[in-house]
């Protein structure tokens, strides 16, 4: 497959101007490393999962920095976090050389917190989710972002089942003592098929037989390593009564599909989840495209306990609001853009925009309003709303480690 750009691409090169070091995490076989090399093609290359290099590193961590050439990529930093105090020393002895360091980290909560203890105020942070719609039209709901399923399509099945297991032995592993194995596979099944619904712990507990906290624990190591997305409640009641749990998502709706059985086009449209997996594909893709160029992280959704429920809230500039609703059906009809004009009557303080995002039918014109004040985009054009709604930080404001 050629090399496809990425929305951060430019963003990366922007920061490594104004920084020494430029980290970038994200989920396994997301792209992170061939991303930094395209960006970075004059930079060095070491891979900590080498187990030649990783026992270097190990036993003369200055020995191994010292023949290092910078500009440098260090691959999976997780794997040895006690370079980071050796690397933060190197880049104090000289701290105006920008763009000298970029590291990639599979693990963000290990690698955090070596990076807050390590690297605060000398490193730019980036999250990198696999390939949204807006970087290739190979992207579908059933085949998800994952560059290397996008490639082959053909073995998509086979790369899925491996991704699991590989993911199960080492990430889960490397992160938790978990020793029953098995178990968190099945709960990893049964997290799917909860998938566009309100979080409830209790509700994953009995059919496993864990504890409360135990789920609390397994879904932070979902969370963690990306495979799955919470999205929190919007802050602000309006007047109502609001649900304060978050709703689930899956990360990848490739790998969605994978564990629910799903492996057609035909078996998607016919499948109970169809609904839910959209929503979940939306939800990525504005994840995707406000980190990728830079924005905050601002993704809520609404729901009162009266059964009002907007799919999703971005709150945006100069007093705005973008309303969402993310429908797997290709025919649009004005009742589905109900429950964001009912929220809207009752918001008084922000202006707020509608929107209608579904999936096109191939070959038809494609609507561009639903009702009066509310707009309908097809899934792919999502980086029209993402780019109303997010605040761009200024450079001056981009993150910091720490």
């Amino acid at each position: 497959m050629r090399y496809v750009a990425r929305i951060a691409e430019s963003e990366l090169i922007s920061a490594a101007k104004h920084f020494p070091a430029v980290i970038v995490t994200g989920p396994r076989r997301a792209g992170k490393t061939t991303l930094l090399r395209k960006a970075f093609p004059r930079a060095s290359y070491w891979l900590l999962e080498d187990p030649d290099v990783l026992a270097r590193v190990r036993s003369d961590p200055r020995g191994f920095l010292a023949e290092v050439r910078l500009p440098v990529i260090v691959d999976e930093i997780q794997n040895a976090p006690e370079l980071l105090g050796y690397i933060r020393a190197i880049i104090d002895h000289d701290p105006n050389k920008m763009g000298r360091w970029f590291l990639t980290g599979s693990q963000e909560a290990a690698l955090m917190a070596g990076v807050t203890e390590s690297m605060a105020g000398r490193a730019a942070v980036f999250q990198l989710l696999p390939f949204s719609v807006i970087e290739t039209p190979k992207v579908s709901l059933l085949t998800g972002g994952f560059p290397e399923v996008v490639a082959r399509l053909r073995s998509r099945e086979l790369w899925f089942r491996s991704y699991i297991q590989t993911y199960l032995e080492r990430d889960v592993r490397a992160i938790s003592a978990i020793r029953d194995l098995s178990t968190f596979r099945r709960f990893l099944g049964l997290v799917v098929s909860r998938t566009g619904q309100i979080l409830n712990k209790t509700d994953l507990c009995a059919p496993l037989g864990v504890s409360v906290p135990t789920i609390t624990q397994w879904l932070s190591i979902l969370e963690t390593t990306f495979q799955i997305l919470l999205i929190p409640p919007y802050f602000e009641n309006f007047g109502k009564r609001i649900i304060k749990s978050p709703k689930l998502y899956m990360g990848d709706s490739g790998l969605a599909c994978h564990l629910l059985g799903i492996d057609s086009e035909r078996a998607l449209d016919r499948s109970p989840f169809l609904g839910p997996l959209f929503e979940g594909f939306v939800a990525s893709e504005i994840l995707k495209h406000q980190l990728g160029a830079g924005r905050r992280r601002e993704l809520y959704y609404f729901r009162d306990q009266q059964g009002l429920e907007v799919d999703f809230v971005l709150p945006a500039e100069n007093n705005r609001l973008c309303l969402v609703e993310a429908k797997a059906s290709a025919t649009l009809r004005p009742s589905m853009a109900e429950p964001m004009t009912r929220l809207a009557k009752s918001i008084e303080r922000y202006n707020v925009e509608c929107f209608v995002v579904h999936r096109p039918a191939k070959g038809a014109p494609e609507l561009s309003v639903v009702r009066p004040g509310v707009r309908a985009l097809g899934v792919e054009r999502l980086g029209e709303v993402v780019g109303r709604a997010s605040t761009l930080r200024s450079r001056s404001q981009r993150r910091r480690s720490g």
